[in-house]
């Protein structure tokens, strides 16, 4: 109980103010779209939505943050929630033009025009067109989450709280492009059909079971900062490194696996094409 009471376990730290930020325009963006259509969809969409917000709260202002420098495990379990939980219930909750929606007009004109027209926007305009693709967003999402588990860069992360933070932003920020090919998030529409999207899925999830079987059977440590403290723990570094493969591999598989089983069970409904025909004519 002392690691859930104790207040330095619960850390107050900027994230914490992005989460209730997000938080709060949606919730605005809600109350104004009260009398729409679909209360019971938007109910379950912005649960998700919260959910997500949650659950990227308690990965870094929570005894998870406070453990993540001492175990290879509570580090790899922040990793799963910030790729694998977080992201997929966000886009689930559709929450872009509910929070878009809440800023004020001038203002949406303002940053729209400058997005869209304006010459220093140039570089990012060509970076969402490249990143819309399913092909280049996968090779961003694994090579990120592959680079970041190099030794020499995990290391960096106990020792450096900006690269650490870094880590989490890129971790985070890839998996949700990756999950907007997945699952379909107005007024983000993935070019991907069920079947596809299915082995898109099963792609990501290759990547994160290699990962896990290099730490499940590597028969040392492979990250000297996390050996160093595992001294006089119970829990030997090679321990550690193999629960963190487990974490990885098990709980870190499951929103992908659900995700190919959806779509996969989709593509081989007849009725699930004319279903998203009539949905895009309402």
């Amino acid at each position: 109980m002392g690691v859930l009471t104790s207040a330095a376990n619960w850390p107050l730290e900027p994230p914490l103010a992005a989460v209730v930020l997000a938080a709060a325009l949606y919730a605005t963006g809600l109350r104004r779209r009260a009398s729409s259509r679909r209360r019971i969809e938007r109910r379950w969409r912005a649960a998700a939505f919260f959910l997500g917000l949650l659950a990227a709260a308690a990965a870094l202002d929570s005894p998870i943050a406070a453990y993540d420098d001492r175990f290879l495990a509570v580090h790899m379990t922040q990793h799963v929630v910030l790729m694998m939980v977080a992201p997929p219930l966000i886009v689930l909750g559709r929450p872009w033009a509910s929070s878009w929606q809440v800023l004020p007009l001038a203002l949406r004109r303002s940053v729209a025009g400058g997005l869209a027209r304006g010459a220093w926007a140039a570089p990012l305009r060509a970076s969402a067109r490249l990143v819309a693709r399913p092909v280049p967003t996968w090779i961003l999402a694994s090579a990120t989450m592959v680079a970041w588990h190099v030794p020499r860069l995990y290391d960096a992360t106990l020792t450096n709280p900006a690269v650490h933070d870094l880590e989490h932003a890129l971790l985070f920020s890839t998996s949700l492009l990756l999950w907007l090919q997945l699952i379909e998030s107005p007024p983000f529409h993935g070019r991907l059909d069920r079947l596809q999207r299915a082995v898109y899925a099963t792609a990501a999830l290759a990547v994160g079971w290699i990962l896990a079987i290099v730490l499940a059977f590597a028969s040392t440590p492979l990250y000297g900062a996390y050996a160093e403290q595992a001294r006089g723990s119970r829990l030997s570094p090679v321990a550690d490194q193999q629960l963190a493969a487990g974490v990885l591999w098990v709980p870190g598989s499951i929103a992908l696996t659900v995700a190919i089983c959806i779509n996969f069970y989709l593509w081989l409904d007849p009725l699930d094409g004319r279903r998203a025909r009539l949905a895009g004519q309402h």
